[in-house]
């Protein structure tokens, strides 16, 4: 084993402690900084100084002065010599002493590949090999290194000798590539997961305009790249900016001035910080100065950085959130970090610095004691360093074969034995189970955390988890009931509206979902479809079921077709018991009573198919509504077609052949029964071929369906109105021509004017019923049509006799009749009509001519 004697200077340039948390010192270089000789030993690759002094005006290769003490890797390197000693304490590793040689790179990957030349060399060098299978350095594995960009350095030439290398903070998604860093392994996630978190978290709150800054290294950009392949369309940057790496950088502040003014000019409320933490300080200083606060996401880098916490006016720069790697406890660390002191056997100049930097401090003279390492950082963070270091324990009980008494392998092993069998460990530390994926990393999870605000500044607390399985963010209550801005390029498009996408995916405007599609969630891309039987309004949150529509009973409409209907009907009933009471009157008889009740009937049917047009229909009803009204209008028009033609044939009397040859055909009952068998012949063609059907009718928007009767056959239901219009139409016909046939004795008048109240109401319902925009009230305007039509014939044919009857004449007598014929020829003797009547017809035996008159005129 190689021992290093190193030494380490007093500070020459003074000591700056900030908060009495991390100090400046410069020193003469020293590649091995502390050491214990070990029978296995570790090479423990740590930056516990921040800085090169110089580095930009490098011009040859002079040794490294570094500076900058930095207490979180000075505490992460302790707390691995601790877990070591803990391990040579116990039986673990039977016979075997474990030893380390702790190098400083400073931060540089440069210095970092110094150290590693180092650290492989045999005898002062390294030898050039063509085949490395037997390359036997002192050193076996390497822990390390802090910063992404150093330890993809070092991978890079660790992988020429297949040396294995474990990261306890180099997240970097490369290092997951095992074509280029075969040797690397960490115990921690890959940013790819933390980028994961990061999206969910912003998605948890809302943001999804944020800005970025990261740093100008190998780290900053590869999670920057991380950060927006994972966010994709979820999340977008508002701006980006980039700071260099390098702390003496000779434009650092002018980078860091422009990047606050970025960050002020931005709308976004929310800053992704990607740097490292001295960056960090003095980004917030700029931003303490104008008085600018923002929501601030800190990666892995800096946020456990305790220093911050105590920065002056830390508490005016807004809320900040952060990720770090799942942390525990070190059993015996607190205690151990209390009496620090070098490992027996061993030798720690960092500790003597620690040590010498706290006795010359001026700044903070009341924390500099040695508990101070407790107070600036959290022992926790240093939780990684012993999960690394016992995989590489258990990889070399694992190569060395191991058991409780002896280890059987030889120790002086090469070292790229080690990489597999610490890869396929799988071992459980302080009740944890912990294991390499096929990318060498770690798959645990992420801390969320929180920096709250107090008198003092501010302090860390876990409020939540990110669990890698899952793939989900766990908040605490208490955060979840807290408050949190939202940073939206626009705002959130609620339920029924969705995204018109401007021109990046978080800037767009919230339009709402057309009629028959809907959104259901907030910030939807677009609008989804409603399922068949369901329909929605313009904006929709949901879909719904159509409303049916219907005369229903309890409607305006429903209840004025059934009040006309019920008037109808009594008006028919009455009639027909005034027919009966009185049918032996001359007026009731001239009106042919078989004929009369016939009519009667018809129209009685035909009000009973207006009822059949109210309610849900069915497709009995629809059935029924048409062939109902065509039999009882078929048969009503037949009676009034038979009483037109007994009256044209008194108005044929002026030819008695013809006469006699049309009476042949005059058959009432026989007549009736024909021309209503015309209907019913159609009505049965229609009904078999294709019948009427309930067709529920939608007018193409809206929720209201309306459950509407169809015709089934177009040519069906207009050849039934087509019938009883042309049997109307001979109605009309034969009343207007035996018009002037005495009126006292025929009804060609009512019959004329019932028919051509007829024919327009139909002429009527025919436009009205074919108009598309009208379809909703077809049953209304069938119904409608229908009762016109019944109104007209009853209010023509009937209401007026029952008038006569009841009424005008004070006596229903034949005597009372005859005086007004009497009178009535009087006035037209001059009338040559009168002397043919007289001559073409046969005068009863006893019976005076005005009798006769009147039996002429009633010819049965």
């Amino acid at each position: 084993m190689k021992s290093c004697a190193s030494h380490l200077c007093l500070c020459v340039l003074g000591v700056i402690v900030w908060m009495g948390l991390w100090v400046h010192c410069n020193i003469p270089d020293s590649l091995c900084g502390a050491y214990l000789p070990g029978d296995v030993n570790y090479a423990i690759l740590t930056s516990i100084h921040s800085r090169v002094v110089n580095l930009h005006k490098r011009t040859s290769p002079q040794p490294f002065t570094c500076t900058d003490f930095d207490l979180i890797p000075f505490l992460q390197s302790l707390a691995a010599i601790h877990t070591i000693e803990e391990i040579n304490n116990s039986e673990f590793l039977p016979g075997i002493k474990l030893g380390y040689e702790v190098c400083d790179p400073c931060a540089s990957p440069t210095k970092a590949l110094h150290c590693v030349e180092h650290l492989l060399s045999i005898n002062g060098s390294v030898p050039v090999l063509s085949d490395y299978s037997d390359f036997r350095p002192s050193m076996k594995a390497l822990l390390g290194e802090r910063y992404s960009e150093l330890s993809i350095a070092v991978a890079k030439l660790l992988s020429l000798y297949m040396f294995p290398q474990i990261s306890c903070s180099s997240s970097s998604p490369a290092l997951s590539d095992k074509l280029r860093y075969p040797s690397f392994m960490r115990v921690i996630p890959s940013d790819v997961y933390q980028a994961q978190a990061l999206v969910k978290l912003m998605a948890h709150f809302s943001w999804d305009w944020v800005g970025v800054v990261y740093g100008d290294d190998d780290y900053g950009r590869a999670a920057y790249q991380s950060f927006l392949l994972e966010a994709g369309k979820k999340v977008c940057a508002a701006f980006e900016g980039v700071v260099p790496h390098y702390l003496d950088h000779i434009d650092i502040d002018k980078h860091i001035k422009q990047v606050a003014d970025r960050i002020r000019a931005s709308p976004a409320k929310v800053v992704l910080l990607i740097l490292k933490p001295q960056l960090v300080e003095k980004l917030f200083k700029v931003m303490i100065q104008s008085n600018t606060s923002r929501i601030w996401i800190a990666s892995d880098a800096w946020s456990m950085f305790r220093p911050l916490t105590k920065m002056k006016d830390i508490n005016q720069v807004g809320p900040i959130f952060g990720f770090s790697f799942s942390m525990g406890n070190i059993p015996g660390f607190e205690e151990y970090l209390r009496n620090l002191r070098p490992t027996p056997g061993g030798r720690n100049f960092f500790i003597e610095e620690y040590k010498q930097l706290r006795l010359n401090c001026s700044i903070s003279p009341l924390n500099c004691s040695v508990d101070d390492l407790l107070y600036a950082v959290d022992p926790r963070e240093a939780y990684r360093e012993r999960v690394a270091i016992y995989a590489i324990a258990h990889g070399i009980r694992k190569l060395l074969k191991c058991n409780e008494t002896a280890c059987s392998e030889d120790i002086n092993f090469p070292p790229w034995k080690l990489v597999e069998s610490v890869r396929s460990v799988h071992f459980t530390l302080d009740g944890t189970t912990y294991s390499f994926d096929e990318n060498g990393d770690f798959m645990d999870g992420y801390d969320i955390l929180m920096w709250k605000k107090t008198d003092v500044g501010r302090i860390i607390e876990v409020v939540g988890k990110f669990i890698l399985k899952k793939g989900e963010v766990e908040i605490n209550d208490e955060l979840r009931n807290n408050t949190i801005p939202v940073s939206r390029c626009s705002e959130t498009c609620l339920p029924g509206t969705f995204m018109n996408i401007i021109n990046v995916s978080c800037c767009y405007s919230c339009n709402k979902c057309k009629e028959g599609t809907y959104s259901n969630k907030e910030d939807t891309v677009h609008c989804h479809n409603c399922p068949e039987e369901k329909w929605s309004l313009e904006g929709s949150s949901t879909c719904l079921d159509f409303q049916e529509r219907f005369l229903i009973w309890s409607g305006s409409y429903p209840i004025a077709l059934l009040a006309a209907t019920a008037i109808g009907m009594i008006l028919v009933f009455t009639s027909f018991i005034i027919f009966i009471v009185h049918r032996n009157t001359i007026i009731i008889r001239n009106a042919d009573f078989k004929m009369s009740f016939f009519m009667l009937l018809g129209l009685m049917v035909s009000f009973v198919s207006v009822i059949m047009f109210i309610g849900r229909p069915n497709m009995h009803l629809c059935r029924a509504q048409q062939a109902v009204y065509g039999l009882g209008f078929t048969m009503c028009i037949s009676c009034i077609l038979v009483k037109a033609y007994r009256t044209f044939l008194v108005f044929m009397s002026f030819d008695p052949y013809r006469q006699f040859q049309l009476r042949k055909l005059y058959k009432p009952l026989i007549n009736l029964a024909l021309l209503t068998s015309g209907q019913v012949v159609i009505l049965l063609f229609w009904m078999i071929f294709k019948s009427p059907k309930v067709d529920p009718k939608w007018p193409g928007s809206g929720l209201v369906k309306y459950i509407l009767c169809d015709e089934g056959s177009i040519p069906g239901f207009a050849i039934m109105h087509g019938y009883i219009a042309l049997l109307a139409f001979i109605c009309f016909f034969l009343a207007f021509k035996g018009r002037k046939v005495p009126h006292d004795f025929n009804d060609t008048g009512v019959i004329i004017f019932s028919i051509l109240i007829h024919l327009f109401v139909w002429l009527c319902f025919i436009p009205i019923y074919i108009n598309k925009d009208m379809t909703e009230q077809r049953p209304v305007v069938q119904a409608s049509a229908i009762l016109a039509s019944n109104y007209g014939i009853i209010l023509c044919h009937f209401v007026p006799k029952c008038y006569i009857v009841l009424w005008e004449l004070s006596e229903n007598s034949r005597a009372s009749v005859l005086r007004r014929l009497n009178r009535h020829i009087r006035d037209d003797m001059a009338n040559a009509h009168i002397t043919i009547l007289h001559e073409s017809v046969r005068i009863t035996p006893g019976v005076s001519s005005v009798e006769s008159a009147v039996e002429i005129s009633t010819i049965s």
